[in-house]
């Protein structure tokens, strides 16, 4: 009979919500396992083109009922595929009350209860701040069209090493020249100089009760095929006194639904309340003339514009729609974002006639991509996604190496349109005051598209509406803890990359003060992670 593999903590996934608490419990002395579900690659391995093969093995474009959602499928998770944009949500997000006229986040956690946690990882990263002189030419021709209307726009924080940045704009699929700040140059590092074992393609497929002595969990996964992520090459279980669960948004409540036979008592709110951040692009397409006599700008003799694949995809901002005293569901941003040309079925052609998403109309479109400034709305929305049931194995059906069909129904609330309606207007009025350019909705497609899925296991006061507690502790089941993506309430109105790594922060210092529940001799206090080998060796009570 085989023996069953044991260790102190089984972390599931690798991006912001596990590579900082696997972290802080093996620095503190913990035997951490960490399982992902995607591939391993160094710095040197990430491309600069979008060749199948490359991009498509570290990302996942997964198509549900009513939303497309895109997420990271490697070690860093997320991090690696991120454009790095690194804000604090605002104060008034966290006294949100949706559409269920109450407060939604717990009451323990304000802005100025985070802003410790933000402050920890902005430095760990670290996130720089961008001057105009770091911000991408689309990005400044955005201010520019802003502060033209009446509006402010300021440089975004990113968490780049600006000094070794290219501004090659390849961030999609990872950074090839170590200069963006992923989990795997800081968290992930240090975890592994404290005995981590980090296991990618594994990917887990349920939690059930342990049957050894002395543990609580037992983890469940299978090994996939590197060439094939829909073949699976071998499996195992790994029993755990401690889980945590950081699968993402997407994964996190199908692992937890799979496994409700086995635990019982699964929470409600678990697979419910799933939030876009909001997300909603639109298109600016510029009149090259108007740039240079309304704008009075030039990136080069004779050329006004013809800039949208230059630089860093985020450079510029306008927070000016984020009125706290202004109603729910009317608050937003406005972010200079680029996209890859394989987004480019999305826009409306501009023509005022059938098709808008083929033909010649649309060719003439794309043919004029240069002059293409897409700009992200993260606004308030409802949180109407709810997940069905779990596919037979994984996070979703894989149908393609980056490709998956997913559980998830999202039917936009009239709350939420309301939100978009109102980014879409401000959008306008910038971009087309005195004939800038033409505004252009998205409709190659009906499905919402999202970067930033949240919210899908989220936290709260509430039993009924939220499924872990203050502390990320799924409810009904000690030991199990939830600090990725899903577990933050609401839609951000900004990138939520920090907000959830703030969290998990937060979420570690909790883990560590109660880890003697759980049977582990752990150090309660432990330093953010150093930024040489030497330095996170010192910091681990067991080294590697």
């Amino acid at each position: 009979m085989m023996a069953v593999e044991t260790t102190d903590v089984v972390v599931i996934g690798t991006g912001f919500g596990g590579a900082i608490p696997g972290y802080y419990l093996a620095a503190g002395g913990a035997g951490v396992v960490m399982l992902e579900r995607g591939p391993r690659l160094a710095t040197e391995d990430f491309t600069h083109n979008l060749q199948l093969g490359t991009f498509t093995r570290i990302v996942d474009d997964i198509r549900g009922d009513g939303v497309d959602v895109i997420a990271g499928n490697c070690v860093g998770g997320s991090s690696v595929i991120y454009f790095a944009a690194s804000l604090r949500a605002p104060s008034f997000v966290f006294e949100r009350t949706g559409t269920l006229g109450r407060r939604l986040w717990p009451a323990s956690i304000s802005r100025r209860a985070l802003n410790p946690w933000y402050r920890r990882v902005e430095r760990t990263l670290p996130v720089s701040q961008q001057s105009w002189d770091d911000v991408p030419y689309p990005g400044g021709v955005w201010a520019a069209a802003c502060a033209r209307a009446g509006h402010t726009c300021n440089p975004v924080p990113v968490a780049v090493d600006l000094a070794r940045c290219t501004n090659c704009n390849w961030m999609v699929n990872g950074c090839r020249f170590g200069a963006k700040r992923s989990m795997l140059l800081n968290y992930l590092p240090a975890a592994e100089a404290c005995g981590t074992d980090i296991r990618p393609l594994h990917e887990v497929q349920s939690i059930g009760p342990a049957s050894t002595s002395g543990y609580r969990y037992a983890v469940s996964y299978l090994v996939l095929d590197p060439d094939d992520y829909r073949v699976a090459t071998g499996s195992g279980t790994i029993e755990a006194k401690l889980v945590i669960l950081a699968a993402g948004a997407m994964g996190t409540p199908v692992i937890l639904q799979r496994s409700a036979a086995a635990l019982g008592g699964m929470p409600a709110a678990v697979g419910r309340y799933f939030s876009p951040n909001g997300d909603r692009v639109t298109l600016a397409l510029l009149d090259e003339g108007k740039v240079t006599e309304l704008l009075g700008l030039e990136r080069a003799p004779g050329v006004a514009y013809e800039g949208y694949a230059i630089g860093k995809p985020i450079g510029s901002m306008t927070f000016d729609y984020l009125d706290p005293s202004a109603a729910e569901f009317t608050r937003f941003s406005l972010q200079q974002i680029y996209f890859p040309p394989i987004t480019n079925i999305l826009p409306e052609d501009g023509v005022d006639a059938a098709p808008v998403w083929f033909g010649v109309d649309k060719k003439a479109l794309t043919a004029r991509w240069r002059s293409w400034l897409t700009v992200l709305a993260m606004t308030e929305d409802a949180n109407e996604g709810v997940f069905g049931a779990p596919p037979p194995s994984g996070n979703f059906v894989r149908i393609a190496p980056a490709a998956g069909l997913g559980q998830l129904a999202f039917h936009t609330a009239p709350e939420t349109q309301r939100g978009w309606d109102a980014s879409d207007a401000a959008m306008k009025t910038v971009v087309e005051k005195d004939g800038l350019a033409r505004h252009l909705l998205w409709k190659g497609t009906p499905n919402v598209q999202s970067a930033h899925p949240l919210a899908s296991c989220r936290m709260g006061d509430d039993p009924a509406t939220s499924a872990l507690d203050d502390q990320h502790e799924l409810r009904g089941h000690p030991g199990l803890f939830v600090t990725d993506a899903s577990s933050v309430p609401t839609s951000l109105c900004v990138n939520p990359s920090l907000t959830i790594a703030a969290l998990a922060e937060r979420a570690s210092s909790l883990l560590l003060r109660r880890a003697g529940e759980f049977g582990l001799g752990v150090r309660p206090r432990v330093p953010p992670p150093g930024t040489t080998d030497a330095m996170r060796r010192r910091r681990c009570l067991h080294p590697a």
